[in-house]
């Protein structure tokens, strides 16, 4: 079982991905609505994993990414983000998130990147 912190500004969104985590096993820990929010959880709860969303007040996910990456470089974080956002998923990619998804997605799919990037070493 992981621990999962989500970030995303949209309530449903959260509540998608708490259910879809439970339902499999694993634990959301903490969630966030904003950038700032995210980085201040990701420090407390110290997460297995964190499904950050790039476009959020306050902070964007690529500055929280940034911000998690400098206190844990090894930080497990796969960015979500809507269709139109391809230049700042690979901008993320870059910068060491370890995977993406594409919202909307499918539960199947949001599981099998969840997985992957927990097994990896």
């Amino acid at each position: 079982m992981a621990r999962v912190l989500v970030v995303d500004d949209a309530v449903f969104i959260r509540m998608t991905m708490k259910r879809i985590l439970q339902a499999n096993g694993h634990e959301m820990v903490g969630e966030a609505i904003t950038g700032v929010e995210a980085v201040e959880k990701f420090a407390e709860l110290k997460p297995d994993l964190v499904l950050l969303d790039i476009s959020m007040p306050e902070m964007s996910g690529i500055e929280a990414l940034q911000k998690m990456l400098e206190m844990d470089p090894n930080a497990k974080v796969i960015i979500c983000s809507a269709l139109g956002q391809q230049q700042f998923v690979a901008k993320a990619i870059e910068m060491g998130a370890r995977d993406f998804i594409v919202k909307p997605f499918e539960a199947a799919l949001f599981m099998e990147a969840v997985e992957k990037i927990l097994n990896q070493k």
